[in-house]
């Protein structure tokens, strides 16, 4: 198990709130728009940059253990809530992955099959149980 992410609210505005791992310190916030200070992330833009992350950082251990001569990876990720033929509203991640190097089409193509290998995408496309304990 990981170590637990703690998340308390904060002053500064209406929704912002300390994000602490074991070793970094972060903000989560919400837009203006929406009655926040807009002081970090939204949940959301967290949720797209951990896809992003995890999509790059696996992108370059695979390119480091093939030897593949790729010289930068960057990864954009946006979210959308869309209505499938079926009626039902999902979430939509959408990845726009570049792959700086001399690849030829064939290692492209590999590196996308690749990315939606990465521990965050399997984990998102497989769904999650999430478990909600009060605590005294």
């Amino acid at each position: 198990m990981s170590e637990p992410i703690s998340i308390s609210e904060r002053p500064g505005g209406k929704y912002t709130n300390d994000v602490r791992s074991s070793r970094h310190h972060l903000y989560a916030d919400e837009p203006v728009d929406l009655g926040g200070a807009d002081l970090g992330p939204s949940p959301y833009e967290y949720l797209c940059a951990a896809l992003g992350a995890c999509t790059s950082i696996t992108l370059r251990m695979y390119a480091d253990r093939k030897k593949w001569p790729v010289s930068h990876i960057s990864v954009d990720v946006s979210h959308s809530k869309e209505i499938h033929g079926d009626g039902i509203k999902r979430d939509v991640f959408t990845r726009m992955i570049s792959v700086q190097g001399d690849l030829d089409e064939t290692q492209h193509a590999r590196m996308i099959e690749i990315a939606n290998r990465c521990p965050v995408h399997r984990t998102l496309e497989a769904g999650s149980d999430v478990i909600t304990k009060a605590a005294h």
